[in-house]
């Protein structure tokens, strides 16, 4: 595929090629700051930027993308409408598809599946036959086998999503903290991502709600749940 019918699919690139070539294996386009090994694939629709790796055996199809800090390896498979970036890691026999991203300092390795819409972030990792899917948010903590295919408590509120991470955890997009950091900085993150006052009460009570639902089913660590009752 042409650099001129690549960004009919990819219109926010450059309107030259310079600085980018075509891989020898699939044709895909990959910013000259990246590495593609030759035993690699590229899809002629993908796009590999940045400074990612794909080396080994590992193909990259669709309108995938991998960029940033990312590597894909060994036998993985990105497709789809797939994303790998940040400082992720896809490897093994691990396959990444659909809408699914997985970013921060991820990791998805074995033969582990990520797809439909799911997010794996922050420095979670899924491994083994696990498999995430549909709807779910993973950003902390192992996942080493069975099916998550949703987010056991997860808010779309009027500017993000927000839920519960893990044990005595909440995230927001590729923010995961205890939640006694979430119950002090809670406006203030939100201001500073230029949230409203009234969104910033907003989620403050989607986060209020998240810390009462982990109490309710034992999810709280105990210093986490002694730190929570005091506020």
């Amino acid at each position: 595929m042409k650099w001129e019918e690549f960004r009919v699919i990819r219109p926010h690139l450059p309107e030259s090629s310079d600085g980018f070539h075509q891989h020898a294996n699939g044709g895909g386009w990959v910013k000259d700051t990246a590495e593609v090994e030759g035993d690699a694939y590229v899809d002629e629709r993908s796009l590999v930027y940045g400074n990612a790796r794909v080396y080994g055996d590992a193909q990259v199809s669709g309108n995938a993308r991998v960029y940033g800090n990312a590597r894909v390896s060994g036998n993985a498979r990105v497709s789809g409408n797939a994303r790998v970036y940040g400082n992720a890691l896809v490897s093994g026999n691990a396959r990444v598809y659909g809408n699914a991203r997985v970013y921060g300092d991820a990791q998805v390795y074995g033969d582990a599946r990520v797809y439909g819409d799911a997010r794996v972030s922050g420095n979670a990792r899924v491994y083994g036959d696990a498999q995430v899917s549909g709807n779910a948010r993973v950003s902390g903590g192992d996942i080493t086998g069975g099916t998550i295919d949703r987010t056991p408590l997860l808010i779309f509120g009027s500017q993000y999503w927000i839920g519960f991470s893990r044990p005595g955890h909440i995230a927001s997009g590729c923010i995961e903290q205890p939640v006694e950091w979430w119950l002090e900085n809670v406006e203030r993150c939100a201001e500073e991502h230029g949230y409203s006052e009234a969104e910033q009460q907003e989620y403050r009570l989607h986060v209020e709600h998240i810390v009462a639902w982990m109490k309710l089913h034992g999810l709280l660590e105990p210093e986490t749940e002694t730190a929570a009752e005091a506020e």
